[in-house]
């Protein structure tokens, strides 16, 4: 019995220590998922009486919302095209750094400097140099004769997502870079040296032996891209809503091509016909299309050596 009690009372202590953020996880993100999950049965503006409408938000969104898909597919293209490119450039880059002797420290620091530049800024920056009067690429491409005019690039819908794919590799570069290169460090150099030894070249050594070394982190940073670019908002808002954009922040930008899920999201919810209920709906649709293209991700990016285990 004394042995009983005396198990009870040591491992109690494990239980109150993680209480505070069990509790802390159940009121402030727990509780609100849920509860949103609730309102998007519901038709509500967050001041007057909830009407109960059933699964209507969700029948709308497919049926008589166009916006709606037109600002998943555009949240798609712009993944699909920002995530390849700024995986292969993250790895090219950190490879090229890896073995760099004088100044590697200044080279890193430089490339990483977009991760940590305020949302704002980057809005503020590509902004200003794709705008059609002052831009600086206007002038540039000008001044060397590939344009006879100045070009309205805000104003185009094949260039406007251009442009938000160059925002997203040119601010996440950085931190790509530096998972990859934590991870070539943590790789054994012995390796490398029978590689060497064996007379193998620097491009055989990174097809052959780094690549297929740095899987794993490859996949990792796969399926965070995948949920990141499915959540793409500030680029995209920020461009079209800030400083020169259009002179008047169009949402979406020309003909909605920069509209994406959770700028929709936010403007059915938060703008000035507050929606709550019709903005869950839109929540959890987008919640349901992330866990798709995750586990689909993950089982592309699984080798035959996963599978078989």
């Amino acid at each position: 019995m004394k042995k009983k009690s005396a198990f009870k009372k040591r491992n109690k202590w494990p239980y109150l220590f993680c209480l505070p953020f069990i509790l802390a996880y159940g009121i402030f993100s727990l509780y609100p998922m849920l509860y949103s999950l609730q309102l998007s049965f519901f038709d509500w503006n967050g001041f007057g009486e909830k009407v109960f409408v059933g699964i209507q938000n969700y029948v709308t969104l497919f049926t008589k919302d166009p916006l709606f898909l037109k600002s998943l597919v555009n949240t798609v293209i712009l993944m699909a095209f920002s995530t390849p490119i700024t995986v292969l450039l993250g790895l090219g880059v950190a490879y090229l750094l890896f073995d760099v002797g004088r100044g590697k420290r200044l080279y890193q620091t430089v490339n990483f400097f977009p991760y940590i530049t305020t949302p704002v800024a980057i809005g503020f920056i590509f902004s200003y140099l794709f705008d059609w009067q002052s831009g600086y690429i206007n002038k540039i491409f000008t001044s060397i004769g590939i344009l006879d005019e100045p070009f309205f690039w805000l104003g185009s819908e094949i260039a406007s997502k251009v442009i938000i794919v160059i925002m997203v590799v040119w601010r996440w570069l950085g931190y790509y870079m530096v998972i990859y290169l934590a991870a070539m460090t943590a790789l054994p150099s012995d390796v490398y040296e029978a590689a060497a030894v064996d007379g193998a070249g620097k491009f055989t050594i990174f097809t052959k032996i780094t690549v297929p070394m740095l899987k794993n982190t490859t996949k990792f940073l796969l399926i965070t891209s995948l949920i990141g670019g499915l959540q793409m908002f500030e680029e995209p808002k920020l461009l079209f809503g800030g400083w020169a954009a259009l002179g008047n922040g169009q949402t979406g930008g020309p003909g909605y091509t920069a509209l994406t899920t959770v700028w929709k999201f936010y403007n059915d919810a938060f703008g000035l016909d507050s929606r709550l209920g019709y903005g869950s709906a839109i929540a959890y649709t987008l919640f349901v299309v992330i866990v798709t293209f995750t586990i689909v991700g993950f089982r592309i990016s699984r080798g035959r050596g996963d599978r078989d285990e």
